[in-house]
């Protein structure tokens, strides 16, 4: 006698699902490169700094305690101050507070000293300070971190040879030293992708022409003609105008590696099927360019601006610390590090270098951001 299976019959599987592998295959080139661009670990690092540096710029009356211009005839060259948050005067408490320091002379040198005391100077965050328009529209006087008695004054990054409140004037230096390299990136920009452009697609005459004038900016010395531009601007004329004019020497010369790429590539792009296929079904040559082939060299651009910028800041610090740059009372990085020419400020205050310390820090990030969009714009590379 034969049993009878009387088995279950098996539970429904559930419907196949898009295996990992397959993930990348229906992934679109933006997915594919910000999958790859975040796996670079010191790129995401250089991001989040260069994202800061450029918000403390934004919101430089914000962050800075103080105006970037006040002076102190009894704070030259005072110390830098650090801030402390925990209190332990009436016990337990976070407060921020930094110690007090008292001035005196010294009865031989007539020097002025900086003693630290036990008494202490408290802060508050979001208070009240200085007056000033927010984005340069809304009136507010609130400041991240400031003196709970308005008539105290306290130095984190010290103080210059007048009195006037360094950490304050590196963050108003920020804001001008950061957009100067964005500008001037996007100047060079629109000069690469345009005349590059037009090389490559055309080829011929426009060609040659176009890649003579490339030939004749090359060989011109970079530095000799950067310093020769910068000395011919009048000292006395407005800031507004300065930074523009600063700004576009230090482009003049940038755009030159940009047009040779995009011609290259342009070369290589009007033979593919694509480019055909939209030139036979009747579009316009704006279309060809800026729908069909201009697409293929996004990733390139974005990493070409992102490695372009420290060179602009390079370029416009260089020029401002050897004074033929921004000047006074334009603030910038190289504005500052020129307070620390002179072997007298580098022995009585060493921290004047500080704003450079800013310039490595900008420039490191932005390699590091650049080398991981570099890597990042081959998605399908391992």
């Amino acid at each position: 006698m034969t049993s009878i299976d009387t088995a279950p019959p098996p539970a429904p599987q559930p419907a196949p699902t898009i295996a990992a592998s397959t993930r990348f295959d229906v992934a679109s080139q933006w997915q594919l490169t910000w999958w790859s661009f975040r796996r670079h670990k010191l790129a995401m690092f250089g991001l989040a700094i260069v994202l800061l540096l450029y918000l403390i710029g934004f919101f430089a009356e914000f962050v800075a305690p103080f105006s970037p211009t006040d002076t102190n005839r009894r704070a030259v060259y005072h110390p830098p101050q650090m801030v402390r948050l925990i209190d332990m005067s009436d016990g337990f408490s976070i407060r921020p507070w930094v110690p007090r320091v008292k001035v005196s002379r010294d009865p031989i040198s007539l020097a002025q000293k900086y003693e630290r005391t036990d008494e202490k100077i408290y802060l508050r965050f979001f208070g009240k300070g200085e007056p000033y328009r927010l984005l340069g529209l809304i009136p507010w006087d609130r400041h991240l971190l400031v003196p709970v008695n308005p008539r105290d004054r306290y130095y984190v990054f010290g103080s210059d040879r007048l009195g006037r409140d360094l950490f304050s004037r590196t963050v108003y230096a920020t804001r001008v030293s950061m957009t100067i390299g964005l500008v001037g990136v996007m100047i060079s920009l629109v000069l690469g992708l345009i005349l590059g452009g037009l090389s490559g697609y055309y080829g011929g005459k426009v060609d040659a022409f176009i890649q003579r004038l490339v030939e004749f900016t090359l060989s011109l010395p970079t530095i000799p003609i950067w310093l020769a531009l910068a000395a011919a601007v009048p000292k006395d004329w407005p800031m507004l105008l300065q930074y523009f004019v600063i700004t576009s020497i230090v482009s003049l010369v940038g755009w030159t590696e940009l047009a040779r790429v995009v011609r290259g590539r342009f070369l290589s792009l009007r033979n593919e099927d694509y480019v055909v296929a939209a030139r036979l079904d009747g579009a316009s040559e704006k279309r060809v360019i800026f729908r069909h082939m201009m697409p293929a060299l996004t990733s390139h651009i974005i990493a070409s601006v992102t490695l372009a910028v420290p060179l602009m800041i390079l370029a416009e610090t260089s020029l401002s610390f050897l004074g033929l740059g921004l000047q006074p009372p334009a603030i910038s990085w190289g504005v500052l590090l020129k307070e620390a020419q002179n072997v007298r400020s580098i022995a009585a205050a060493p921290w004047l270098f500080i704003p450079g310390g800013f310039v490595i820090l900008a420039v490191l990030c932005l390699n590091f951001l650049g080398d991981g969009l570099r890597d990042a714009a081959d998605p399908y590379s391992r």
